[in-house]
């Protein structure tokens, strides 16, 4: 049997697992079927994962294969197992998920990283917390904590950039059809690390629609 690793971004707790994208590899592997162990990596593991030639999660090992950036790893499982269910629904099917990738990436990471990240830095390990906040306040211009610090007013704006999939949602069970596919699984994986974050945050209200379809998406295995 091939062996499958996937390394993951971990915090101090090595079972506190937060990428975005990692979260969409670990879910498409899941929606494939196939069998892999995790490997808790950390920002300051740059040599962890010297080996793929760059330096950033997630990176996936497919016995002799590596593979990393999560798009490109959803890429890679829909060519090499066509038999197993399919990610996209077929190529029109990956050519518009490709924009709810760029989407997401562009307009709903950032907006949720200006609502969390100043809760970021105690979840890390002590030798990534230094790198991680003045990397972070380089890219913001200004402390963490002056980044997050109207979020509960900031969120409401948020909450409203998300109203084209709750139209969506609305006529249908998942942005996939009837079953959740890669689409779903990319804004999965930015309302997870949220939710891993941030756990007390609000960041959608309890009476919003993607609460029900996030509860679905979660359970797939």
């Amino acid at each position: 049997m091939r062996s499958r690793i996937l390394y993951d971004l971990a915090g101090e707790d090595p079972e506190l697992r937060f990428s975005s994208y990692c979260w969409r590899a670990r879910m498409a592997l899941r929606h494939k079927g196939l069998e892999f162990e995790t490997i808790p990596w950390r920002y300051s593991d740059k040599e962890a994962i010297a080996f793929s030639g760059q330096g950033y999660v997630p990176v996936l090992v497919d016995g002799e294969t590596v593979v990393f950036d999560s798009w490109t790893i959803a890429d890679y499982l829909e060519r090499e197992y066509p038999d197993a269910p399919s990610l996209f629904g077929g190529a029109a099917g990956q050519a518009v998920t490709r924009f709810v990738n760029e989407f997401v990436n562009a307009v709903v990471n950032p907006g949720i990283a200006r609502l969390i990240v100043s809760d970021i830095p105690p979840l890390l390990h002590e030798k990534d917390r230094a790198y991680f906040r003045a990397s972070r306040e380089q890219h913001f211009g200004k402390p963490l904590e002056e980044v997050t610090a109207n979020r509960d007013a900031e969120v409401i704006g948020f909450r409203q950039l998300l109203d084209p999939v709750r139209r969506v949602l609305a006529n249908q069970a998942f942005l996939g059809g009837t079953s959740p596919l890669y689409a779903d699984y990319i804004l999965f994986g930015s309302l997870q690390w949220a939710r891993c974050v941030s756990p007390s945050f609000e960041l959608l209200a309890k009476d919003d629609a993607l609460l029900g379809w996030w509860e679905q998406v979660s359970g797939v295995r």
